[in-house]
This record gives C-alpha cells, sequence and structure tokens, in this order.
C-alpha cells in the first residue's frame, strides 16, 4: 500500500520541483524588471503571471487529490531552499 502511494506521489513531486524551478526563474526575471527603471508594466504583468500559473497548477493537483498537492508542494519547496541557499551563497560571496 505504502509503495503505490508512494508511486504515485513521486511524478507529482517532480512535476512540483519542475514548476518550482521555473517559479524561481521567473522571480529572478521579475527582479531584474523591476529593478530597470523603464519595465514597470512588463514586470508587473510577469508578477501576475507567475502568480497565475502557480495557483492554476496547484488547483489542478489540489483536485487530483491530497496526495499530488502534498508532493508537489514539497518539491515545490525543495527547490525554494535550494534557490534561498543558493542566493545567500551568492550574498556571501558577494561581501
Amino acid at each position: 500500500m505504502i509503495e503505490v502511494l508512494v508511486l504515485r506521489i513521486v511524478p507529482y513531486a517532480v512535476l512540483g520541483a519542475l514548476i518550482g524551478a521555473a517559479y524561481f526563474a521567473a522571480l529572478g526575471w521579475n527582479v531584474r524588471l523591476y529593478a530597470d527603471r523603464g519595465a514597470g508594466l512588463s514586470a508587473l504583468l510577469l508578477h501576475l503571471a507567475r502568480l497565475v500559473v502557480a495557483v492554476a497548477v496547484f488547483t489542478l493537483f489540489a483536485k487530483q487529490g491530497a496526495a499530488p498537492l502534498l508532493g508537489s508542494f514539497a518539491g515545490f519547496f525543495a527547490i525554494r531552499a535550494i534557490s534561498v541557499n543558493r542566493y545567500l551563497l551568492a550574498l556571501a560571496r558577494s561581501s
């Protein structure tokens, strides 16, 4: 029984990690756009698109059940932890 549950969660965790990687890559792009003085509307549109896509995908996973939603969140938050650690290492190197 547990093996079946794990086999059901793992693909969603991988999908959550891919979504997280795309989300945080777009976040980096978004930060650069906000820092640029003339890119106000495009930065706002990218910000909204990033949020809408994440909400839509996690809503689809939630409709599949609790296990897919939790698996995808686990993958997403794993990529979040990696992104934050990479940012902190880059900050430490530049100081």
